[in-house]
């Protein structure tokens, strides 16, 4: 029974005993500062710091303005992009040196690349030439029968609008191929030159 009763009392001297207190600091508009174990709510939006019984700083608020925060951002996207940047640049310089062993085998491989996208603009070429055949020979069938006065038939003027389309597709892809193999062009020559800047060889 005492055992019991040694039990309660410690229990409810523990539960009575207050939390531990905390005071925090600011500073108002005319630069006083004050204590308190709370915030006016006109400085609730301030910088502020949480001191522990004995004085001591456990925590510091820093409160930045809209533009504060603005300016924050910005620098932090900024040398997010600069690591990003960094990274990427180490990962092309390793995977260039690993990937040749001399500016000969870098030649090579624009050689090959070049070889490829020329293929396929002179195949787009011939294809350009025929669908261009075939759209003067349409054409010319719909003149004929305009100047003979026959009606040019629903089929036909389909047949002159899909070779249409099909020439600007065409002219398109070879636009494409023609602006891939500049960019195959300066980007193996940039690989030369970083290579050789890398290497010195």
């Amino acid at each position: 029974m005492k055992y019991n009763l040694l039990i309660i009392l410690v229990i409810s001297a523990a539960m009575s005993l207050p939390a531990a207190a905390k005071t925090f600091k600011w500073v108002d508009d005319q630069g006083r500062t004050h204590y308190g174990e709370t915030i006016p709510p006109e400085y609730a939006n301030k910088d502020r710091q949480t001191l522990n019984k004995s004085g001591t700083v456990i925590k510091s608020q820093e409160v930045l303005t809209p533009e504060e925060h603005r300016i924050k951002e910005a620098e932090s996207a900024k040398n997010n992009a600069e690591a990003a940047t960094i990274r990427d640049q180490k990962r092309y310089d390793k995977s260039l040196t690993s990937t040749y062993s001399s500016v000969e085998e870098i030649e090579l491989s624009r050689t090959r690349n070049i070889q490829q996208v020329d293929a396929r603009i002179n195949s787009l070429k011939t294809r350009l030439k025929m669908a261009q055949s075939s759209l003067l020979t349409l054409q010319k069938d719909a003149n004929a029968r305009t100047k003979s006065g026959q009606k040019i038939p629903s089929s036909l003027h389909d047949d002159i609008t899909e070779a249409q389309s099909l020439m600007t597709r065409l002219q398109l892809d070879l636009d494409k191929q023609n602006a891939d193999r500049l960019e195959v062009e300066k980007r193996f020559e940039a690989d030369k030159a970083r290579y050789k800047e890398l290497t010195g060889k």
